[in-house]
């Protein structure tokens, strides 16, 4: 299953539009005005399914997430000085990525490919393509793209 991740040009707050492989629109996923990122990922006819939510008061960037109102895993940032690393508490799953922070991959607890994630040049915003095998685990991968997301742009 392939996913495209595309950040809305003009919102006030962080929006995107998921497509499947078909350039049809699969979820949506609304920035909400709170302390920290608050990403909701819902249907396109505006069912909720899942939470992308910023811990604020921690040393490092975390986030929960979350499927319904259950947090289903946690995602930190990690103290390093050049290659960007999360600690990723979700089924088991780690997440490996590039110094430039444009490739990632999500593994799973057996050395099996969850997703891979890479970043597109060349776009007026950011733009994701997320492959991922078992489509079952297509919603905890676009949470976890998100939360990486968010960490970099508070950052940036």
């Amino acid at each position: 299953m392939r996913l495209l991740f595309k950040q809305r040009m003009f919102s006030w707050f962080d929006s995107y539009d998921i497509y499947d492989e078909q350039g049809q629109t699969a979820l949506i996923v609304q920035g909400q005005l709170s302390w920290g990122h608050c990403l909701r990922i819902m249907t396109p006819d505006g069912a909720p399914i899942g939470t992308v939510k910023e811990v604020v008061l921690s040393f490092l960037p975390r986030f929960d997430l979350y499927l319904g109102e259950q947090v289903v895993g946690t995602l930190r940032k990690e103290l390093t000085f050049f290659k960007p690393k999360f600690e990723l508490d979700c089924n088991g799953w780690t997440v490996q990525g590039d110094w430039m922070e444009w490739d990632y991959s999500i593994v799973g607890p057996a050395g099996d490919d969850v997703a891979s994630v890479s970043k597109q040049l060349f776009n007026w915003t950011d733009t994701y393509v997320i492959d991922v095998p078992d489509p079952a685990n297509a919603i905890l991968a676009l949470m976890i793209v998100l939360a990486i997301d968010a960490e970099k742009c508070s950052r940036d």
